[in-house]
């Protein structure tokens, strides 16, 4: 059974007091989970090891960001995967949009980054989706197809399985957009597909697919409910507790 995912991404957001806030208020509320469920918390690197001590809960998690491409070295301002080992850490999240668009990340340097992960047995939360002239030009299913082909296909059906796959149309972050249900359960049926191409079906029907683009409490029971969205990646409503708790609440 695929496991169902909130993931809150706080990006480059709150000050260490506010951060510890949030995360009380929302580990305060005592959400039950069931066993297929489970939420995931990507704070800034300095609030790591706080985040980390604060969530004992077997359901609750704590990720990192993004991380670099080499085990260790003269990388001034770059978080190892080692360091979040030695942190416990569980998760991280790689290719996000921004990092793609703004540090001009590449499909092969991601598959560097997701080959020290795994090797590291941290879970990456990969991030693929297109920009709004490929949506409007109505290729968005050969970009995305590209994504995955370029950063995953090289991994073995055993190890691509241990990748959770965050779709995100890079349109509809914080832009107040956001793709119809429809829309985010088509372009999942799609990357199923793909998979389903390379690996099989049962190996495609192992792997989680989130959702991110503008999710928040008014919108997301009803685009989790689709069949092929196992969660979402949330970004400006997962900095309100309440609005995140919901969100937590709303997965299937």
């Amino acid at each position: 059974m695929r496991k169902q995912i909130a993931a809150a991404n706080w990006k480059m957001n709150l000050t260490v007091d506010k951060a510890e806030t949030l995360l009380n208020d929302i580990l305060s509320a005592n959400v039950t989970l069931h066993e297929d469920q489970l939420a995931v918390f990507a704070v800034p690197s300095p609030y790591l090891q706080m985040a980390q001590q604060k969530t004992t809960a077997e359901d609750y998690f704590i990720a990192a960001q993004n991380c670099y491409s080499k085990k260790s070295g003269a990388f001034t301002g770059e978080v190892s995967v080692e360091m979040l080992q030695s942190l416990n850490i569980k998760y991280v999240v790689l290719g996000h949009s921004e990092r793609r668009e703004i540090f001009l990340e590449s499909n092969a340097f991601l598959a560097e980054k997701l080959n020290l992960v795994l090797e590291y047995n941290i879970t990456p939360i990969f991030c693929c989706g297109e920009p709004l002239s490929i949506r409007e030009a109505q290729t968005q299913n050969d970009y995305v197809a590209k994504q995955l082909e370029e950063s995953l296909f090289h991994f073995s059906a055993d190890d691509v399985q241990k990748i959770v796959i965050a779709y995100e149309p890079i349109w509809a972050i914080g832009t107040g957009k956001t793709a119809t249900s429809e829309q985010a359960q088509e372009m999942h049926a799609y990357l199923r597909k793909v998979l389903t191409g390379k690996y099989g079906r049962d190996v495609a029907e192992n792997i989680s697919i989130l959702y991110g683009g503008s999710v928040k409490a008014s919108n997301a029971k009803e685009i989790f409910s689709q069949q092929d969205v196992d969660g979402g990646l949330v970004g400006g409503a997962s900095l309100i507790a309440d609005e995140f708790i919901t969100i937590i609440k709303s997965l299937k």
